[in-house]
């Protein structure tokens, strides 16, 4: 499980469906969900979660995409199995973990060092701890 430390920077609600707005090392994150956490509110400082299944790479990427969550990262390392490639990135105070399929790492030719995108979906994003609840 990846842990992005954040702080909550915009709440926008109708109904049920929130989009909530997360600061992260300097970096935009939009989380999209039906209910608000317990404690959220406007500067809370959060720790979020992403599954590493929920992480796709983008290599250099070009045009607009629906994604909301893309964040300049760095390959620290690569470990190919049998059908997935684990990929470990460096983004700015944080390493992400993302499980792709091994013909798509090979596809792209990644390599250690080199610079990429990631793209997480706002129905992807959750709140995992609440810190200043």
């Amino acid at each position: 499980m990846n842990r992005l430390r954040a702080v909550v920077t915009e709440i926008e609600g109708e109904q049920n469906l929130h989009i909530i707005t997360f600061d992260c090392a300097g970096s935009s994150l939009k989380m999209m969900g039906l209910d608000l956490p317990k404690g959220l509110h406007l500067n809370s400082h959060v720790i979020l979660g992403i599954k590493p299944s929920h992480v796709a790479i983008a290599k250099h990427l070009s045009g607009e995409l629906s994604y909301s969550n893309q964040l300049q990262a760095t390959i620290a390392s690569i470990e190919n199995g049998k059908l997935l490639s684990n990929i470990l990135l460096h983004v700015k105070e944080s390493d992400v973990q993302s499980f792709i399929t091994l013909s798509s790492s090979k596809r792209m030719n990644l390599q250690v060092g080199e610079q990429v995108t990631l793209l997480i979906k706002a129905s992807e994003l959750f709140v995992l701890e609440v810190l200043d609840a």
